[in-house]
């Protein structure tokens, strides 16, 4: 117990040196103690102790990133075209990918029946850690309320978005913003499972309830700030 305290002592520590005024950007929340984070991280998963593992980025987000605000990055879209994150104006969830990480049996389906109940009301966006001809097979299983994007670090003004999604937490993430880019929540979707058939309900179930968990989150935020400013 004393372990566990100490780590979450560890993450808030450099967060203090902030006054409670000022905004801290994600690129730059992240960077804090980083390495330490990492090291640890990968020691529990070499041992096997996803438990462990799964407590490190739990901590990392609850105590240090969720709050901060995302960096208004602009990103170009698989269709043609680019977006800013601050255009949208509604909440956002953003979910990073690889077209060589095979995604869990049901998880993009699952993603593409979310995007269609809550399409009105929340911005899907997909970002894939490729290059644009490398990812046309994986872009194409998303439907159309679904943003399909890229980066790559052999794009010009792609390396500050690499860095600082990619190079930390990894993929697949989703991050959780408001409409204001506040960092809501950042969270692990994906429930692998072993491909096969079989599989498919379960995985579908799984990763359908954990992205609509975080929605949901990002939803009732949003409430809960509409009544405050009706209530002013």
């Amino acid at each position: 117990m004393k372990h566990i305290l100490l780590i979450i002592a560890l993450l808030l520590l450099p967060l203090s040196l902030f006054s409670q005024g000022d905004s801290i950007f994600f690129s730059n929340a992240i960077k804090i103690n980083f390495k330490k984070y990492k090291k640890d991280s990968a020691l529990a998963y070499r041992k096997g102790d996803t438990e462990r593992g799964k407590f490190l980025f739990d901590s990392l987000v609850d105590h240090r990133l969720a709050g901060t605000t995302f960096d208004d990055y602009t990103f170009k879209k698989y269709g043609g075209g680019k977006i800013r994150l601050s255009s949208v104006e509604k909440p956002i969830v953003l979910i990073t990918y690889a077209s060589w990480c095979v995604p869990a049996p049901g998880e993009i389906p699952a993603i593409n029946k979310l995007a269609q109940q809550y399409g009105k009301d929340v911005k899907f966006i997909v970002l894939f850690w490729n290059r644009r001809q490398d990812m046309r097979k994986a872009a194409r299983k998303f439907n159309g309320r679904i943003t399909v994007c890229y980066a790559h670090e052999s794009y010009k003004n792609d390396a500050p978005i690499v860095a600082s999604m990619k190079h930390t937490l990894g993929f697949p993430t989703s991050f959780y913003l408001d409409e204001n880019l506040k960092v809501i929540d950042i969270r692990r979707d994906s429930k692998c499972l072993a491909p096969k058939k079989s599989n498919y309900n379960k995985g579908y179930a799984m990763n359908y309830d954990s992205v609509r968990e975080g929605l949901s989150q990002l939803l009732i935020d949003r409430q809960v700030a509409k009544e405050h400013l009706a209530g002013n």
